[in-house]
C-alpha cells in the first residue's frame, strides 16, 4: 500500500503538546491509539502552539513507530467557545462576537506566565490587549512575537481587545 493510500482522516482532541519538545498527541476519537502531532506538521496549518483539548481533524498513517499525523485539516476550538474575560463593556454575547470582523495582526509580546500580551493590528495605531485565556478557547497555548495572526477584537472598558485568535493561514482557508 502506497504512503498516500494508506492516510485517514481522524478526529480527535489534543492531548497535550510541547512546543518546546516540538511535538504532542492526538487522542482519536474512535479509537485507543494515540496520535503523533510533530511541531512542523502544526507550522504547517500556521500555528506554533495548540491547547490541550482543542478538537482537530488531521490527516494521519500509521507507521512503524505507530499513527502519526502528516497534515492538519481543520482546528475547531469552538467546541466550549464561551467569552473567557468579563467585561462589562463588551458587546453582546459569544455568538455576537463571533461575526467580528478578522483583523490581521502581529503580535508584539505575549507572556504566557502573565497570562496576557499585545498585538499591533496593520494600520491602526493602538495596541489590542490579548488574554491567554482567548488564547486557550481560540486553540492556541501561546503566541511568539512578531507571529501573524488575525484578531475578532472588541472595545472593553481600557480598551480594544482581542475576544479571537485566529492563525493567519486558517484564515486565508475561510
Amino acid at each position: 500500500m502506497d504512503e498516500q493510500s494508506a492516510q485517514q482522516i481522524v478526529h480527535g482532541h489534543i492531548k497535550w503538546f510541547d512546543s518546546t519538545k516540538g511535538f504532542g498527541f492526538i487522542v482519536h476519537d474512535a479509537q485507543s491509539a494515540d496520535i503523533l502531532l510533530h511541531a512542523n506538521v502544526l507550522r504547517n496549518f500556521g500555528q506554533s502552539s495548540i491547547a490541550d483539548g482543542t478538537a482537530l481533524t488531521v490527516k494521519a498513517q500509521k507507521t512503524q513507530r505507530g499513527y502519526q499525523a502528516t497534515e492538519i485539516l481543520s482546528i475547531d476550538p469552538s467546541a466550549g467557545y464561551g467569552m473567557p474575560i468579563q467585561d462589562d463593556a463588551l458587546p453582546g454575547t459569544g455568538d455576537d462576537l463571533l461575526v467580528l470582523p478578522l483583523e490581521p495582526a502581529r503580535i508584539k509580546w505575549f507572556d504566557k506566565v502573565k497570562g496576557f500580551g499585545f498585538a499591533m493590528v496593520f494600520g491602526r495605531p493602538e495596541d489590542v490587549f490579548i488574554h491567554v485565556e482567548v488564547l486557550r478557547v481560540s486553540g492556541f497555548a501561546d503566541l511568539q512575537a512578531g507571529e501573524a495572526v488575525c484578531l475578532r477584537i472588541a472595545e472593553g472598558k481600557r480598551g480594544r481587545m482581542a475576544v479571537r485568535v485566529v492563525s493567519w493561514e486558517a484564515s486565508l482557508r475561510s
